[in-house]
């Protein structure tokens, strides 16, 4: 099993070291979709926002004994339960891998003033899965935004491997544009490329942006997402600052090797970041 390169009490120390280096960004990856944000406050010593956490065994137990296991590749990095001090936390969308019970409520009972973002559409199927009432959840559809803490939440579609709107219109998978201080963040939950998402992203000035590179494949028998050549490819053509990979490494039926990634990115001089779980990346605010 994959061993992260900081978790549990060394990840915490890293994690609380950042408030000592307040002129950066920093990003920590959980695993999966999982990233923790710190960004310096300007009414505080700093913010936490933490995009789609998975950090149980839940879905590994819960298809134990069927024909589809999730059989884990990485060790868990840190209890949710130790993570008491995140101001915000996001779900893209339904998928358990980005909206887990065994990991949103024990995060919830340690930040009792946490806020939880989730789309209007799955308000209330998030609800009940989080045990909390409907008015708990913060919500959010395509073209909308919210503050939550003193990040600004900007909400597109995401294509997973269609955009699925509910019968009000409401977008069931989105991805989030997240701008705090100086930075703008992209964390595009689990999407495919669909018409216009180039140019809609072209309306910030992304310095990061997290993108998954698993791919799709019939015999996985779940929704797909960028193979690693588009993801890179998708990062130059938005003018991302940088671009971070994610979703692979986690479960052994549904994982891609970054490598194609790494190469696409070299070919297009794009600049990149390949992280191991656990590991931090930090971000100057550009000149």
């Amino acid at each position: 099993m994959i061993v992260p390169a900081l978790s549990h009490d060394a990840l915490l120390a890293d994690i609380r070291s950042a408030d000592c280096d307040p002129g950066q960004l920093h990003l920590w990856w959980l695993g999966q979709s999982g990233f923790l944000v710190h960004a310096p406050g300007l009414q505080s010593q700093g913010r936490y926002l933490l995009f789609d956490p998975y950090l149980s065994d839940s879905l590994t137990k819960k298809y134990a004994t069927t024909d589809k296991p999730h059989v884990r590749m990485t060790e868990l990095a840190v209890d949710p339960a130790r993570l008491d001090f995140v101001d915000v936390v996001t779900s893209s969308h339904n998928h358990t891998d980005h909206l887990d019970g065994d990991t949103l409520v024990p995060l919830i009972e340690v930040n009792p003033k946490l806020i939880v973002v989730v789309p209007a559409a799955n308000r209330e199927f998030a609800a009940e899965r989080l045990r909390v009432p409907a008015e708990r959840l913060t919500t959010i559809d395509d073209d909308g935004s919210v503050s939550a803490a003193e990040f600004t939440i900007h909400a597109l579609p995401a294509a997973h491997e269609t955009i699925e709107r509910d019968e009000q219109g409401r977008c069931r998978f989105l991805g989030y544009v997240v701008q705090v201080g100086d930075w703008t963040i992209y964390h595009s939950g689990d999407t495919l490329l669909y018409d216009g998402i180039q140019e809609r992203l072209r309306e910030w000035q992304i310095d990061v942006a997290i993108l998954p590179i698993n791919g799709r494949a019939p015999e996985r028998r779940v929704a797909g997402n960028l193979w690693g050549r588009e993801a890179a490819q998708l990062a130059q053509e938005i003018g991302a600052r940088c671009v971070i990979p994610c979703h692979y490494d986690m479960f052994e039926f549904n994982t891609a090797l970054p490598d194609d990634f790494v190469d696409e990115c070299t070919r297009l001089e794009q600049a990149h970041r390949v992280l191991q779980c656990g590991e931090r990346f930090s971000l100057q605010p550009q000149d």
